[in-house]
């Protein structure tokens, strides 16, 4: 399996906790897993995470050319499409499947100079060459479809999971509490969240968690908007304490491949209000698990907001319905429909 990063990467994100989550399953499975990803200041050329075998190569750019190189002497590739660029592992290895994350043709507008998204923007189209796909949801399926051009047949969508053992119901902060938890990039709309808190009428606690570019600004709108709180980057058991004491999570961003945090947080028995973009769609179940609500309207949101934080007894009822739906989700599942889809894959490469 190629991907940009491991999960010990310094700027590893939630593509590299998922792959953790899943490929440390199919190796118990009887699957030997390799993880080639790009090397960084301190780490090693190769060790060992959780059964699979990390091997370090190049670095952002050059891993693209050891890909190919690599591919050659294993029985199936996934290459983990996760910046936009693709590995091409295909070129010598007819094993191979492209795992897309999210598509980033309109992403790529809101976070970088014009002339370079395009340029990454020509690359990612260039996965249209791969025969087969991986999606993480409909929606990137959908995109795949409508914004690069590739044929619904070649195209299997598999859900990731959650690990229910982990990210379960707790219990509920005393006041009302609302959570935003994400990285700080552009197309994840963080400051959206001072705007939103600010029309609220209940007088809701909003704890902003997470790190990225925009950290300064978040941290600025934190001195300066009252009842508002900047917990930094947070994981483990503290980011699982969040969204059990929340009594909403709030989502704003433009596009999520798949929302790995609205599934967090529905498991820990708390509903979320999000933008109606990406795979929210599919997530959420408006009115049951939180609510969906047209990209950027702001009043619509915090009325959505006032909503479940005036009433608890609401809230309490919409929190049983998130872990509810939250359990059709699940690591295991997930694993397993990853064996059976490299066991096709090694059968039938052409």
């Amino acid at each position: 399996m190629v991907n940009h990063r491991d999960p010990m990467h310094p700027l590893a994100g939630g593509a590299e906790e998922g792959l953790l989550q899943i490929f440390s399953r199919v190796v118990k499975r009887g699957v030997e897993v390799t993880w080639l990803c790009e090397k960084f200041d301190g780490a090693k050329s190769e060790e060992w995470l959780k059964g699979i075998r990390i091997l370090r190569k190049g670095n952002a750019a050059t891993l693209h050319l050891y890909a190919p190189l690599e591919a050659r002497k294993y029985d199936a590739v996934i290459d983990s499409v996760a910046h936009a660029a693709p590995f091409f592992s295909f070129l010598t290895n007819q094993a191979t499947t492209a795992l897309i994350h999210h598509v980033h043709q309109d992403v790529l507008k809101l976070e970088m100079p014009i002339v370079k998204a395009s340029v990454i923007g020509g690359a990612e189209k260039g996965v249209k060459l791969y025969k087969r796909f991986i999606a993480k949801s409909k929606a990137t399926q959908n995109d795949l479809i409508k914004k690069i051009g590739i044929n619904e047949k070649r195209i299997s969508v598999i859900y990731d999971g959650i690990d229910h053992a982990v990210y379960k119901p707790g219990e509920k902060s005393r006041e009302p509490m609302i959570l935003w938890l994400n990285r700080f990039k552009n197309y994840k709309n963080p400051l959206d969240a001072f705007i939103i808190h600010r029309k609220l009428r209940s007088k809701a606690k909003l704890v902003i968690a997470g790190y990225g570019e925009l950290k300064w600004e978040v941290e600025e709108l934190t001195k300066k908007n009252p009842n508002t709180v900047y917990v930094g980057k947070v994981g483990g058991e503290r980011k699982v304490r969040l969204y059990q004491q929340a009594w909403v999570t709030l989502s704003t961003s433009y596009i999520e491949g798949w929302g790995l945090t609205l599934v967090e947080a529905n498991a820990c028995g708390t509903p979320v209000v999000s933008y109606n973009t990406g795979s929210a769609q599919e997530i959420i179940v408006h009115g049951k698990n939180g609510f969906l609500v047209n990209y950027k309207d702001y009043e619509q949101v915090a009325k959505s907001l006032d909503y479940i934080l005036e009433d608890e007894n609401t809230m309490m009822n919409m929190a049983k319905q998130s872990h509810d739906l939250s359990l059709k989700y699940d690591w295991e599942k997930t694993a397993e429909k990853y064996v059976e889809y490299v066991q096709k894959l090694v059968e039938n490469p052409v």
